[in-house]
């Protein structure tokens, strides 16, 4: 049995300058439902969480799980390193972050059954399986449970309404977007607000935070009393027209159109985000384009802009923004060593680190993660192929206690040795530590009951 979660000592609470606005799709206000009751929670731990998900799937036995003792084509040629946590050992491609595994924890045994991309991620960002058989997503799919952020937005709705849960940049896909991003069944009112990315620019969309260019106040004014008549002459109730006017004031948020401005921050902070090495992005042979700013590490530093500014959550997706990407099929050590680790490495700390600075860290839940880890054995093209039997994901902050490590895996990285760990236990422990209780439950359209998350937190991680 898990120990009964402790009471944290936590710092002052920061007051965050600056208010949200949840982020519409209007085209959908009129489908926008989300049935059954408010939840009855508890008072908040953690006032946001910044999810990291390192779409592909990194290899767990080549950054925080290496096995040095099993034969050579299982261990790869990456070499451990002392961490500021005694007997704790990470990748040598990891230096930055063996510095702060005190302030990190490690869940060692993640395990579910999806070996495809689009199931596992399914799996991993809404804590439930695809349904039916484990499959890549040929053709769209409505998403029928809600995203970790939808839910919390949903289930926090009434004591904050107008707070955006956010994503960074939104899509990741093989030939459709995965469904697994937005509300579900929770209705598009509770979307996330997209950030997209220019990768070859290597500078967000900002076009998406600013007005139509004929829309002036005047005019947007114009519109809202526009809005006020047609809904008492339809007489739609106070919820859709709440929707409505979240949608209207999304348009004049200047708090995010600010947050979003990554140009705001001094140059020092910028470079220490992401500076360095990037691959060529032509499919050529490999050249390096140069040193300059990377978007995995600007996308974290976007991140921590959006939580000042009151965002509780915040979804980052690094797919293939520098031209590599986790999916290391083939020559994965130097895909990792030249580009993947550096570039986590350096923006993953400067993250804990910048959250710490700014006294965040502790009430800011940071997870990060892939949808399965990578087979132990190498393959023919020096790769390593899907693993969900077995793999890791590592968590920061939050009143995580620093330097733990829940579960195990067996001597090659294959399966738990201990305490195997669900992606429904990671989603309940995300929620609990939002005082959301995980057995909530929460209602489709036709109004069946479901609960929030289907595993049980983990506890013993966030002790005294």
């Amino acid at each position: 049995m898990q120990d009964p979660a402790a009471v944290l000592t936590r710092r002052r609470l920061i007051q965050i300058a600056g208010n949200g606005y949840l982020g519409l799709n209007l085209g959908g206000l009129w489908q926008a439902h989300a049935a059954g009751p408010n939840p009855t929670a508890t008072a908040t731990p953690i006032r946001a969480c910044i999810l990291i998900f390192y779409y592909g799937g990194p290899s767990h036995i080549d950054t925080y799980d290496l096995k040095p003792n099993a034969p050579a084509e299982v261990r790869g040629e990456f070499k451990p390193i002392a961490t500021t946590v005694p007997g704790m050992r990470v990748c040598e491609h990891l230096p930055k972050m063996s510095r702060l595994m005190h302030k990190v924890a490690l869940v060692r045994s993640v395990t579910h059954a999806a070996r495809l991309h689009d199931s596992a991620s399914i799996h991993a960002l809404t804590g439930r399986p695809l349904d039916g058989t484990d499959r890549e997503l040929f053709n769209p799919l409505p998403q029928f449970y809600p995203s970790h952020g939808s839910a919390v937005s949903y289930l926090r709705r009434d004591r904050n309404p107008d707070v955006p849960f956010a994503s960074v940049p939104f899509a990741f896909h093989n030939v459709v977007e995965v469904p697994c991003q937005g509300g579900g069944f929770l209705g598009s009112a509770f979307d996330p607000l997209r950030i997209d990315m220019n990768p070859e620019a290597r500078r967000y969309q900002a076009e998406m935070f600013e007005r139509p260019g004929d829309v002036d106040a005047i005019r947007l004014g114009s519109r809202q009393q526009l809005l006020q008549r047609l809904g008492q002459a339809q007489a739609i109730d106070g919820k859709m027209r709440g929707l409505y006017e979240k949608a209207c004031r999304l348009l004049d948020s200047e708090a995010i159109r600010q947050a979003a401005d990554i140009t705001r921050e001094p140059l020092a902070i910028r470079d220490r985000y992401g500076f360095g090495a990037l691959p060529s992005t032509s499919g050529g042979n490999g050249a390096e384009l140069g040193h300059a700013r990377h978007m995995r590490g600007q996308n974290l530093l976007l991140a921590r802009r959006l939580v000042e500014a009151g965002v509780p959550f915040v979804n980052v997706y690094d797919f293939k923004q520098q031209g590599q990407n986790w999916d290391a099929h083939s020559k994965g050590a130097s895909q990792h060593k030249n580009y993947l680790l550096p570039q986590a490495d350096q923006s993953l700390s400067a993250l804990i680190e910048d959250l710490d600075a700014r006294g965040l860290l502790d009430s800011t839940l940071v997870v990060a993660m892939g949808e399965f880890g990578r087979t132990p054995k190498i393959n023919g093209d020096g790769g390593r192929d899907h693993w969900p039997d077995c793999y890791t994901v590592l968590m920061a902050g939050g009143g995580v206690h620093g330097g733990a490590v829940h579960g195990a895996s067996d001597r090659i990285g294959a399966y738990p040795a201990v305490d195997p760990v669900t992606p429904g236990d990671l989603a309940a422990t995300i929620f609990w530590r939002f005082g959301i209780d995980p057995a909530t439950e929460i209602h489709d359209q036709t109004g069946r009951p479901h609960r929030v998350a289907t595993g049980e937190p983990l506890r013993r991680l966030f002790g005294a």
